[in-house]
């Protein structure tokens, strides 16, 4: 399965909506948002997701919708992510170096509050979720 099409992006909201460290998490946060994923090099997102209280509504290929965040990481990157998540040091490490760039969103205002850093963190660990469903 390849990484942000739409079969990918649609095992990734099962994975994130039964997940109840991101999805409850959030809903108890009330975290309601848009989020663009892709490659740096690229004018626009290659997919996002809607977020309602916590749940993912829609996931897919990007379409232009406007996006509270814009995560965007090189390909090897988001491979390496698959493999391995990264955890809370990796991904200030990542930002820190450019190797994960936000061009929409406040890394550093979500990553100070503990409603949404844990579950944040945690969404990157749902990767290598979603290719072991697919290797299957």
């Amino acid at each position: 399965m390849e990484l942000f099409s739409t079969d990918w992006m649609q095992a990734y909201r099962s994975h994130w909506n039964s997940t109840p460290e991101v999805a409850d998490a959030l809903a108890r946060a009330q975290f309601s948002t848009t989020i663009g994923v892709g490659y740096p090099d690229q004018e626009a997102p290659a997919a996002f997701v809607r977020v309602e209280h916590g749940q993912i509504v829609h996931a897919g290929p990007y379409d232009g919708t406007d996006l509270d965040w814009d995560m965007r990481a090189h390909p090897e990157q988001w491979e390496k992510w698959q493999d391995s998540p990264p955890g809370m040091v990796g991904l200030g490490s990542a930002v820190a170096l450019g190797r994960l760039k936000f061009f929409a969103g406040d890394y550093a205002s979500m990553i100070k509050n503990p409603a949404l850093a844990g579950p944040f963190v945690k969404s990157f660990g749902l990767m290598p979720k979603v290719r072991a469903n697919a290797a299957a």
